[in-house]
């Protein structure tokens, strides 16, 4: 059964931030329906930037969906119920540029309301963001050195900001 999700408004948003990067993960997609990519996030912040409310997420040169990223004007954040964990774990752990892992996974592809990147069906979360922004992580700018153990081949990310133009959650993401 779909989760019964509805819009929000930004300003009656609530989540759990920390806890949903790190322990829930979210689906980062970006293209457009007919062709986009889909890679499991576990780093990235939602907050306010310029007075508007906005998800920032960072991704690798090195992974597939970062064409998808430069290309387009937008991309989607979507957070599962925590029974679809293992179609997370191989969303992540698999290439776009390998096959096709949506199919795989059974998760099912929807057109968001507002941007063109699309969002799932599954989803009790869907974060709908328009870029603003993009610039390259720069290592001689860390102020903790051990950030650099993140990069060990010298990957390093590419940051997005986007503003949040559509919110649609269950009722409990509702303040």
């Amino acid at each position: 059964m779909k989760p019964m999700r509805k819009t929000i408004d930004p300003e009656r948003f609530s989540l759990r931030v920390i806890h949903t990067f790190g322990q829930r993960w979210m689906l980062l997609t970006a293209g457009d329906k007919k062709s986009f990519n889909t890679m499991t996030i576990s780093w990235g912040t939602i907050g306010m930037i310029w007075s508007k409310p906005a998800a920032m997420v960072v991704v690798r040169p090195s992974r597939y969906t970062f064409q998808f990223m430069e290309q387009g004007q937008d991309f989607t954040l979507c957070v599962l119920p925590e029974k679809f964990k293992k179609q997370l774990t191989m969303i992540g752990s698999r290439s776009g540029r390998d096959g096709d892992k949506i199919k795989a996974s059974g998760l099912k592809v929807i057109s968001s309301e507002v941007v063109k990147a699309p969002a799932f069906d599954e989803a009790e979360l869907i974060i709908e963001c328009r870029k603003l922004y993009s610039d390259d992580i720069k290592p001689a700018r860390f102020i903790d050195p051990g950030i650099e153990t993140n990069y060990g081949g010298k990957d390093y990310h590419r940051l997005y900001g986007g503003e949040i133009v559509h919110l649609e959650a269950m009722a409990e993401y509702e303040a």
